[in-house]
């Protein structure tokens, strides 16, 4: 007799019966992943050794969201201080280097002297950006309440977006744009 070289071929539902064990133990270790005991745990047997993580950060936003925002606010408001020098200015802006005498045009003028903003909300889209809503002053006045930009995680620090400046040189009414725009 001639024995064949062929393995004999496994049963289909074999194969489907592994599949669903395997799907089963990832449902069961799932809960544990997301910091919730499996029912293993629960029921006093031994967890996974991955059953201490509580949480898993979502992908919508930074690893540590509230430091982010407290870096986004505190940028923000120094961004659109009149008294925060043009150099600081462009390391808290998108591509800020290159923009640097653009920033100086916007300092210049007797209303732009008592412009500050007060950031009222801060949103992720994402782990390297968010929305901002803020306040935009002069004086004590509020002249442009609820006003809506961006900023962008770039080389480690959270910065006013090129977006967000562009709209606001649009909405200052400038005849000619910058290029960047």
């Amino acid at each position: 007799m001639v024995q064949s070289s062929r393995r004999p071929r496994a049963h289909p539902r074999a194969a489907a019966r592994a599949a669903a064990c395997t799907a089963a133990a990832v449902l069961l270790a799932a809960p544990a992943v997301a910091g919730w005991p499996s029912p293993a745990v629960a029921a006093g047997a031994p967890g996974p050794p991955y059953a201490a993580v509580l949480s898993v950060p979502a992908a919508d936003e930074p690893a540590d969201p509230a430091a982010a925002k407290e870096q986004i606010e505190k940028n923000w408001t120094a961004f659109f201080d009149p008294k925060t020098p043009t150099d600081e200015k462009a390391a808290l802006l998108q591509h800020g280097d290159l923009l640097k005498v653009l920033l100086d045009g916007f300092s210049a003028g007797a209303e732009a002297a008592k412009a500050s903003v007060e950031v009222t909300d801060v949103v992720f889209t994402s782990p390297t950006g968010a929305e901002v809503t803020y306040d935009l002053k002069v004086g004590d006045d509020t002249v442009v309440p609820g006003s809506k930009g961006t900023v962008v995680f770039e080389d480690g620090v959270w910065k006013v977006s090129l977006k967000t400046l562009c709209s606001l040189v649009e909405l200052s009414g400038a005849e000619a744009p910058p290029l960047v725009c």
